[in-house]
């Protein structure tokens, strides 16, 4: 059966619909190669950076700023790049973002001093916010018969939420067995055969009328998303009652309430707040947003147990997470075709929040001596299962029944919930396990077995409070989500001719 949506390739005939239905799989597949890209780029130099570091000598207090300055520029930006591929054009707008995405990596592999390295990774970050909403909005609108729907939207959400367990396997082959800067230069494949996908299958924008930006509004959210991702980056390194850390956190939020406000006076604005109104999206949003906070504690404080206190090679701890992957790609394929038509999204979300906390809170009863068939395994199949469900479901719906023309802006509020979620994580979880650490040490009498003791307490705290965390998230979306199907997106033609 195939679908009614306009392609621009459909004729009468029936051959022209199946050649058309082939196609949009085909843009998938490109869409998905430049989200795989973008997601595990998050996670890959970390495990590349202590590599980095040695090779371009620079101290411990500046090594976070290679991480910090993908996130500034990425998440801060975020909700411009999606509004630009409204208005210019998504093809134009992910051709734009593939280029400039791999030109930044190219600068980072070849990076002679640190300087350069961090101003690559600012560009990955600038680039990166164009790629990843036009690649979603892209597949919003080309997918809106409901079966296919389900089924495309579940890949993307299965390569969404292995991304950066992938990121930890391909960083630690390549800084293994080649050298740091290919956890850089590997972006340059990716983005190569994403790009003559999509110079092949996506059609050329065609202008209707004059593109108007919300100039005002555009600033106003930039620095309020660029304070607040930087305030709890602050915080982890200089505390919350740091005078900068507050400023920025306080002054964050101010311009994001003057954005709310603008947002509602000008005639064409950068988030018209319909978007996010709609308990639909809004709850899609929360929901990603609740995972980026959650999964912080897998990515970070279990990669720090495996390595640091089982002592696993960077390539052993990638493959160590792959069950994770097999239960995200099982669950993110599964779960909007099969229960999201028969339960609706939120039994699927809560549900998946609530499996995914009884795998964290399996990972609580970690030790020193702890076997990762008995205390590993388990867990991560229980947080794969469960948050590849709630993701794909998410990620569908919201952009749920948004104008083609919004469905930029609606797919990087996305990728800015999960942004934000991730820095309040990073903030948030490491303070708390720094704190673990450091009461547990001073109760206790000095010495190795001590301050190995005291690593485990900073873990296995922070994974109680990923397990509470997810626990209010599930009672959070069973309060705030519909449970109905989510409408697709208006679809409009995509594919080449």
């Amino acid at each position: 059966m195939t679908t009614t949506l306009d392609t621009g390739l459909e004729s009468p005939a029936d051959t022209g619909r199946r050649g058309s239905h082939a196609l949009r799989w085909w843009v998938l597949a490109v869409l998905g190669i430049a989200q795989l890209m973008v997601v595990l780029d998050a996670t890959i130099v970390n495990i590349a950076l202590p590599a980095a570091q040695a090779d371009l000598g620079f101290g411990d207090g500046d090594r976070q700023w290679v991480i910090t300055g993908y996130a500034l520029a990425f998440g801060s930006l975020l909700l411009l790049g999606g509004r630009l591929s409204d208005l210019f054009g998504r093809r134009n707008t992910f051709i734009i973002g593939l280029v400039g995405f791999a030109v930044a990596s190219a600068i980072g592999g070849a990076a002679t001093s640190f300087e350069m390295l961090v101003a690559a990774r600012v560009g990955q970050g600038v680039f990166g916010a164009l790629l990843a909403p036009a690649a979603l909005s892209l597949l919003t609108v080309t997918f809106t018969e409901p079966k296919e729907r389900a089924k495309a939207f579940g890949i993307f959400g299965a390569v969404a939420g292995t991304g950066g367990a992938i990121g930890l396997l391909l960083g630690g082959v390549l800084t293994e067995w080649a050298s740091w800067r290919w956890a850089m230069y590997v972006n340059l494949i990716f983005a190569a055969v994403a790009l003559v996908g999509a110079v092949l299958l996506l059609a050329k924008h065609v202008a209707t009328s004059r593109p108007k930006l919300d100039w005002t509004g555009t600033v106003a959210v930039t620095i309020a998303l660029f304070s607040i991702v930087y305030g709890f980056s602050h915080a982890e390194s200089n505390g919350w009652s740091d005078p900068a850390t507050l400023a920025f956190l306080i002054g964050g939020a101010v311009l994001l309430a003057a954005f709310v406000w603008i947002e509602t006076k000008v005639a064409h604005p950068l988030l018209p707040l319909r978007i996010v109104a709609d308990r639909t999206r809004g709850a899609s949003y929360l929901t990603v947003f609740v995972m980026g906070i959650g999964m912080f504690a897998i990515f970070l404080f279990l990669t720090y147990y495996m390595q640091l206190t089982l002592a696993y090679t960077p390539i052993v701890t990638g493959l160590a997470f792959l069950p994770m992957v097999a239960g995200m790609v099982a669950s993110s394929t599964t779960a909007p075709s099969l229960l999201l038509p028969k339960v609706g999204p939120k039994i699927v979300i809560s549900g998946g929040f609530l499996v995914a906390a009884a795998g964290m809170l399996w990972l609580t009863q970690i030790g020193l001596d702890s076997g990762y068939v008995t205390h590993i395994l388990p867990a991560l199949v229980l947080l794969g299962l469960g948050l590849g469900g709630a993701m794909s479901v998410a990620f569908q719906g919201s952009t749920a029944g948004v104008q083609h023309e919004d469905a930029g802006v609606a797919s990087a509020m996305v990728n800015t919930s999960q942004q934000v979620g991730g820095s309040i994580g990073t903030a948030l979880l490491s303070t708390i396990a720094a704190s673990a650490m450091t009461d547990y040490v001073s109760a206790h009498q000095p010495g190795p077995l001590t301050m190995a003791q005291g690593a485990i307490e900073s873990y296995t705290t922070s994974f109680w409070w990923a397990t509470a965390t997810f626990v209010l998230g599930a009672i959070v979306i069973a309060v705030l989500m519909p449970n109905t199907v989510p409408a697709p997106a208006e679809g409009e033609p995509v594919l080449a001719h």
